[in-house]
């Protein structure tokens, strides 16, 4: 395994992080909103998948208990 000097290292690594593009802030308010709103879709279908599936249970549960 090849060791590499620390400060060398180092100076790879910011050569790294200088080749990120980062978003502007616009682009991080849009895609904020987006998970926020995805997340609510997902909560919202997930609890009618639940209701629907506790009713349906009960309907048989009632019907031959």
């Amino acid at each position: 395994m090849a060791t590499t000097n620390p400060l060398q290292f180092l100076q790879q690594v910011r050569a790294e992080v200088g080749k990120v593009v980062w978003p502007t802030r616009r682009e991080l308010v849009t895609t904020t909103i987006m998970v926020f709103f995805m997340a609510v879709l997902t909560a919202a279908f997930f609890f009618l998948v639940d209701l629907i599936i506790r009713q349906g249970l009960q309907l048989i549960l009632t019907a031959f208990g």
